[in-house]
């Protein structure tokens, strides 16, 4: 697997930090992002809409965010350890963060998986409104406990 950190939209240099852990998964010598940037368009419907929604607010409250390209085809967001997962399915593009049971979450943003002692979901919708505010918290909130 490999990672590389993310530049927010507009800011994309060629000086992105690339780290190699692992296997490589995707083949083709393609980068997380690259393999992203495939999803993203391969899906050209809300789904693809929204996840690129999701890339966008993760990278832009964490400039130092790595993207990876994990489990065969699912985007992972890291920065000293897993933030959180971006999984599209056919009704619901699923934003899972790793350890989202130890976040406060005052707005009522996760939905999912709720049961758990370790992780917490966000299930969006086709018409559902992301609160970017409130998403953009919840990274700043994963970020901070993973680095303590």
């Amino acid at each position: 697997m490999t990672g590389e950190r993310r530049q927010p939209e507009g800011e994309r240099q060629s000086t992105m930090k690339k780290r190699t852990s692992g296997s490589e998964e995707g083949g083709g010598g393609d980068s997380p992002s690259q393999l992203i940037d495939a999803r993203i368009e391969e899906l050209g419907d809300w789904r693809g809409e929204t996840l690129a929604r999701i890339r966008a607010l993760v990278t832009q409250a964490d400039p130092d965010v790595v993207e990876e390209w994990k489990w065969r085809g699912v985007p992972v967001w890291s920065h000293a350890g897993m933030i959180c997962t971006g999984e599209t399915y056919k009704n619901a593009v699923k934003v899972t963060f790793a350890r989202g049971a130890s976040l406060d979450d005052p707005s009522g943003l996760f939905n999912s998986s709720l049961e758990g002692n370790t992780r917490r979901a966000i299930d969006f919708h086709e018409g559902d409104t992301l609160d970017a505010e409130a998403f953009q918290a919840l990274v700043h909130a994963a970020v901070a406990l993973n680095t303590s």
